[in-house]
């Protein structure tokens, strides 16, 4: 049934008479009245800093377990909702996002260019402000998490990395600030990691983003815990894996960037076009992390409608009040 929908994906949105488009790497955002923000999300999958294919029902799963989440961690931080108009489209309060991206790190894992662990096996141990110890193996658990911040790139640039101290010191973020967003970060990954144990499943690593509202709250945005932001690994055969020296069970989009990273240099050459059976497994890996995190299976729409037009809808019913 999945293969219905391969023809059906959301690779751009364009909603006519809303102010300050702006596309990003997968979601696409407009200004709304009352200091308010629609943001859409595409199911365009982004791997090494550029839209490489898209992946049914990726943007519904990214909405839908992030409104999971952000539900979950209330209590621990601010966050930027509103409302929930369609599967794919979050209404949110308008912040001044942060010029960093908060990622944090409880493995010794990663396959982009800036990942701890392409690092490490080129013989860096200084990283980040952080010292990582010789002697550790691939996808190793820390001895605590580390935050490893970048600076926010948009599609097409590179994440550049940063440590705290540097962040502080060139006036990137203001130390009080710098304090804030870090011990949100460490509260949200302990959460987050209690609540994927619980359900069969490590978080490994993720990330954050963070902006401010005009009277100075510090208030987490974007997504929390998305297959996007996270690498997600299972828990059961993790350490007989590990022990192995095998790659653990993985949940994520590094499916398709080791099919990539495996064929071309991602970087520097053309990437070749992502085969649909590929992109059905990868569609079946963001199934299956909602369903095992939530409990619930998503609902899906029906194939026969046009999402696009499904989600301009919805957004102009929410504006006017005619929903």
């Amino acid at each position: 049934m999945i293969e219905a929908y391969l023809k059906n994906t959301i690779d751009d949105i364009s909603i006519p008479g809303l102010s300050n488009p702006y596309s990003g790497k997968v979601r696409q955002s407009y200004d709304a009245p009352g200091e308010r923000k629609i943001i859409i999300a595409t199911d365009r999958l982004s791997a090494f800093d550029r839209q490489i294919t898209t992946v049914p029902f990726k943007g519904q799963v990214l909405t839908q377990l992030a409104r999971f989440w952000f539900d979950q961690t209330t209590d621990i931080c601010p966050n930027h909702v509103i409302a929930y108009p369609d599967p794919n489209v979050l209404v949110c309060k308008k912040l001044k996002m942060l010029p960093v991206e908060m990622v944090v790190r409880g493995y010794l894992a990663g396959s982009t260019a800036t990942s701890i662990l392409k690092m490490y096996k080129a013989g860096r141990r200084e990283m980040y402000g952080v010292t990582f110890k010789n002697g550790m193996r691939d996808n190793q658990r820390l001895d605590q998490p580390v935050i490893t911040p970048t600076t926010k790139g948009d599609a097409g640039t590179h994440d550049e990395e940063l440590s705290g101290a540097k962040i502080v010191a060139d006036g990137i973020l203001s130390k009080e600030i710098w304090e804030k967003v870090s011990s949100y970060t460490l509260a949200l990954f302990q959460r987050g990691q209690k609540i994927a144990q619980e359900k069969g499943l490590i978080l490994a690593d993720t990330k954050y983003e963070f902006g401010m509202l005009p009277d100075g709250t510090v208030v987490l945005g974007d997504e929390i815990h998305t297959p996007d932001s996270s690498r997600y690994w299972i828990a059961d055969s993790y350490q007989k894996r590990f022990e192995e020296g095998q790659a653990p069970e993985t949940l994520d989009k590094d499916v398709i960037r080791r099919w990539v990273s495996e064929r071309c240099d991602p970087y520097k050459e053309e990437i070749p076009p992502i085969p649909d059976d590929l992109r059905l497994a990868t569609a079946e890996t963001y199934l299956s992390v909602y369903e095992k995190i939530t409990g619930q299976k998503l609902e899906l729409p029906s194939p026969s409608i046009d999402p696009i037009e499904r989600i301009k809808k919805a957004v102009f019913a929410y504006l006017t009040g005619k929903e």
